[in-house]
């Protein structure tokens, strides 16, 4: 099978499209044949060799994706041969032609492939952040960096949960905020002050999507860093007393099953920014890297 791997930590360029064997599903596994996969900042983070999860190298990429079950392995009673779903690629192996699969779900009748890749990563990471804030009806949440895939995802879910949702954005991205159910500000020089202007005794919790060194900020508006959890500054973290939310480690899986209703009663909508074929994976990695993207980016492989 086609699939993209890297043999050396460093930009977009170090990615190449390599033939591999065709995995083959073990016990609790299916294979898919890849129809899309979703492009996240742990790729990129990967490939540059600032997060590690203790792959070697030469290592795959991609863990977003969807397509057609064609093989099942030991046990699986879930899914068949045939149905459409969507997931996370086993060992993080998702750009490439055929990829296994653990944790997945039926795609929701009216999703195409597209739509559904670029869901499962960014799904599961807003799912826990809200789990970990305790977000419920009646929170007000300030989400900053809420226009990317996660942020998008975290402001729709909140909202369905019953909470008021802040989020902060560039200026071009008000409006988008504003769709998704969100009271929207502009990041950077203003932005605590344009919240208080919205609640004037702060926040019950906050969310750091972005990064870009704003926890003390966001601790004086949710009134203590244990009201505060970060997607995305882990030194600042540790700095500061915040929660670094990492991977999905203790966290149930339950989003994927879960948002079907969602989306089909239009509650729920992660908008792909652009598409791109598995060859062009390195400008995808660079335009990820870039930031600035509204919602997800996707490769479109079979």
């Amino acid at each position: 099978m086609k699939a993209a791997q890297f043999s050396e930590f460093g930009g977009p360029e170090v990615l190449e499209i390599v033939d591999l064997p065709d995995p083959h599903p073990g016990p609790g596994q299916v294979r898919i044949v890849v129809h899309a996969a979703g492009i996240s900042a742990t790729d990129w983070k990967l490939r540059k060799g600032l997060l590690s999860f203790g792959a070697g190298l030469p290592q795959t990429t991609g863990r977003d994706v969807a397509g057609v079950v064609d093989e099942v392995g030991e046990g699986v009673t879930d899914v068949a041969v045939g149905d459409r779903v969507f997931g996370v690629s086993d060992d993080g192996a998702g750009a490439a032609e055929l990829a296994l699969l653990t944790y997945r779900a039926i795609i929701p009748p009216s999703l195409g492939f597209i739509d559904a890749a670029a869901l499962p990563v960014a799904l599961e990471t807003a799912t826990r952040a809200l789990d970990q804030l305790s977000v419920a009806a009646g929170t007000t949440l300030f989400i900053n960096g809420a226009s990317g895939g996660i942020g998008s995802t975290a402001v729709q879910l909140a909202v369905a949960r019953g909470a008021r949702v802040i989020g902060s954005a560039s200026a071009p991205n008000q409006g988008y905020l504003s769709l998704l159910g969100a009271e929207p500000v502009t990041y950077g020089d203003g932005m605590v002050e344009q919240v208080r202007a919205l609640v004037l005794s702060g926040v019950d919790v906050a969310l750091d999507v972005a990064g870009s060194g704003v926890l003390p900020q966001l601790i004086d508006l949710a009134g203590g860093p244990q009201n505060v959890v970060t997607l995305a500054d882990f030194e600042g973290s540790a700095e500061h007393g915040v929660l670094f939310s990492n991977g999905f480690l203790g966290h149930a899986f339950h989003a994927l099953a879960e948002v079907g209703e969602l989306i089909e009663t239009g509650r729920f909508w992660l908008p792909v920014d652009r598409t791109f074929p598995l060859a062009g994976i390195t400008q995808a990695h660079r335009t990820s890297e870039q930031g600035r993207v509204r919602g997800r980016l996707v490769l479109v492989i079979g």
